[in-house]
């Protein structure tokens, strides 16, 4: 048999089982003792390191007591800084808290504040606008009992107190300015005085104070210029606001006066009609105050002012008709339709006058400034809602054209246009026409004309004659006049030797004014040393070459006719005495005057009153006072309203 062969892994169990048997017998064995041991003695270092044991473990101990409290201690440590923190977040919250609630307290403080002010803003100009009504009523009610003489005696010292405000601001500036002259001689006679006691130049000491006293002056000067500069700015926005005022004010009254217009056109109650009357005419004596204290120039308020007052006066004509028991006739009728139109386009642009214009705007105006809303819409007044005035200047009774059927024309040929030609050579033959030529025709009044344009030496003239008689209606030269060579007398004779030559005889001039180098004429009829104002014709005269370059006779052509007049029922002296006391006379006539589609008898007293100039008309038969002019100064010279 053959022999095994032990494997790997045999082999590797033997040797395993070996060492493990060699470790069993060396445990079993006792340890060998050393030689202390058998003697029965312990060794040394045992005996030596008995003690440092003890203390070590009693440090232990010490540490392991000690560590929960180091432990509670470093745990204590964080919560207490986060407590802090937390605190100091809670006081910076309540902080925060407190400083929204003082703003919001001062906000609800400053709203109360700015609405407690607007409410008193509210409630002064709802005060000062019951003061302005109650002003305004009160002198409704004043206007409303208030006689014409009365009217006129308060006019009158309205005016002697202005000019005497005037003078005495006059005055004063004077003597402002000799006082401040005599303080000025006075210092330059003491500085010259003083020059001459010091002969010696001055050190260095004197240059020091000069500069430091020039320079304290030039510092005070300025201080003065800037302070009297910001109350100069003060001064322009309260009147700035004054004159805003009165454009509202003015606006009011124009829309009231439209309002009544309008009621008084549809109107046919005598009752209805008195009381829109009376309104009328204290409104526009309202107005007319009111234009007064507009801060622009005359020359754009006066044909505003101008068709006011004749609106006024038109109005208390109309009311006396009607207190009298009469009905309204269709010209006055006309009339109303008129003025109702005319200011319903002053009110369109007063109304928009008094929306846009701004504090700016007034002191512009107040300035004098022509490019502001103001002179523009008072300019637009002027010369698109006011009729402006005719070239030749109006007097007593200028537009007193009535009549619409010619009754002295009547019976009168009437003519072709070579006719009218050849009667307008024989017219003007002194200006030396070359030639004459008809245009066409036109109607003026119901009246039908030949349009005729004259060819002169001094350019071209126009001029309009009737169909019927070929009467001249109107004549006008285009030549400026630049000299004044001829007094109003010699202008008056040279009118009269024209008027004769058309053939119109018996005129008497009535009526004179100038502007510049023209005189203006009105002429009226004269029969029996009565003047017959609706005969009326305008002349005028260039002083420069003495000639006669414009006529208007459309009034004498439409009214002449023959008259027979009625005697007085009063003297001259006994209609006198129905004039203001105060009114000093310098003439009197007796006329015959327009009123009202009817022709009345009258005395005419020329005179002046506080200052000012009046023509009054008291009726010849009822010693009643029916007409009163006053001659104010306009661009054109002089006028009547």
């Amino acid at each position: 048999m053959s022999k095994k062969i032990p494997s790997g892994a045999e082999k590797a169990e033997e040797l395993t089982r070996k060492v493990e048997k060699t470790t069993k017998t060396k445990k079993s064995q006792p340890a060998k003792k050393s030689a202390a041991e058998i003697k029965g003695k312990k060794p040394a270092a045992e005996v030596k390191d008995k003690k440092p044991a003890a203390a070590k473990a009693k440090k232990a101990d010490t540490k392991k007591a000690e560590k929960p409290a180091k432990r509670s201690k470093t745990a204590k440590k964080p919560s207490e800084k986060k407590l802090q923190k937390q605190q100091a977040r809670a006081e910076k919250k309540l902080q925060a808290a407190k400083i929204r609630a003082e703003k919001k307290q001062r906000r609800l403080e400053k709203k109360l504040e700015h609405k407690q002010k607007r409410l008193d803003a509210i409630a002064a100009f709802k005060e000062k606008r019951a003061e302005r009504r109650e002003k305004r009523r009160e002198r409704k009610d004043m206007l409303k009992h208030e006689t014409k003489e009365a009217r006129m005696q308060r006019k009158a010292e309205e005016r002697q107190a202005k000019t005497e405000a005037k003078v005495a601001k006059r005055e004063a500036a004077a003597a402002e300015r000799q006082a401040r002259r005599e303080h000025r001689l006075k210092v330059r006679a003491e500085k010259r005085a003083n020059r001459k006691e010091r002969q010696h130049a001055p050190g260095f000491g004197g240059w020091l104070a000069a500069v430091i006293s020039l320079g304290v002056t030039t510092l005070a000067l300025g201080t003065m210029m800037t302070l009297g500069w910001m109350n100069m700015n003060g001064m322009e926005a309260n009147m700035a606001g004054v004159h805003t005022q009165s454009v509202y004010e003015l606006n009011s009254v124009v829309d009231n006066l439209n309002s009544n217009l309008s009621k008084a056109r549809v109107s046919n109650s005598s009752s209805d009609q008195v009381k829109l009357l009376t309104q009328i005419a204290i409104e526009s004596e309202m107005a007319e105050t009111i234009l007064e204290r507009m801060p622009v120039e005359t020359q754009l308020t006066q044909n505003m002012t101008s068709f006011v007052n004749k609106m006024g006066d038109s109005a208390q004509s109309m009311l006396y008709a009607v207190a009298r028991g009469e009905k309204l006739t269709e010209s006055q009728k006309a009339s109303i339709e008129y003025m109702y139109e005319v200011n319903t386009q002053m009110k369109g642009i007063l109304n928009e006058l008094a929306s846009c214009c701004s504090e700016k705007d007034m002191i512009n105006a107040m300035k004098g400034k022509e490019n502001n809303l103001m002179f523009k819409s008072f300019g637009d007044l002027q010369n698109n809602s006011v009729e402006t005035p005719k070239e030749i200047n109006d007097g007593p009774f200028s537009d007193s054209i009535k009549k619409v059927s010619p009754k002295n024309l009547e019976a009168l040929e009437e003519i072709n246009a070579t006719k009218a030609e050849e009667l307008a050579r024989g017219y003007f033959k002194k200006y030396n026409v070359s030639d004459v030529r008809c245009t066409g025709e036109t109607v003026a009044k119901q009246l039908e004309c030949y349009n005729l344009v004259l060819t002169t030496n001094d350019g071209e003239m126009a001029a309009q004659l009737s169909k019927k008689g070929g009467k001249v209606v109107m004549f006008n030269s285009y030549k400026d006049c630049s000299q004044k060579n001829f007094d109003v007398d010699r202008c008056i004779d040279i009118a009269q030797d024209f008027l004769n030559s058309l053939g119109f005889d018996n005129m008497k001039a009535v009526w004179t004014s100038e502007n510049g180098t023209t005189c203006n004429l009105n002429f009226a009829y004269e029969h029996n040393g009565v003047v017959i104002y609706p005969d009326m014709i305008k002349v005028k005269v260039c002083e420069e070459r003495g000639i006669v370059t414009g006529m208007e006779g459309l009034s004498y052509v439409l009214n002449h006719t023959e008259r027979t007049l009625d005697k007085a029922s009063i003297s001259e002296s006994e209609a006198e005495s129905a004039l203001n006391g105060q009114f000093e006379t310098e003439g009197s006539r007796l006329t015959v005057i327009p009123l009202d589609d009817k022709e009345v008898l009258a005395y005419e007293f020329y005179g002046t009153y506080g200052g000012n100039t009046y023509y009054i008309y008291v009726d010849a038969k009822t010693g009643e006072e029916i007409q009163v002019f006053t001659v104010i100064g306009t661009a054109q010279g002089k006028a009547l309203m």
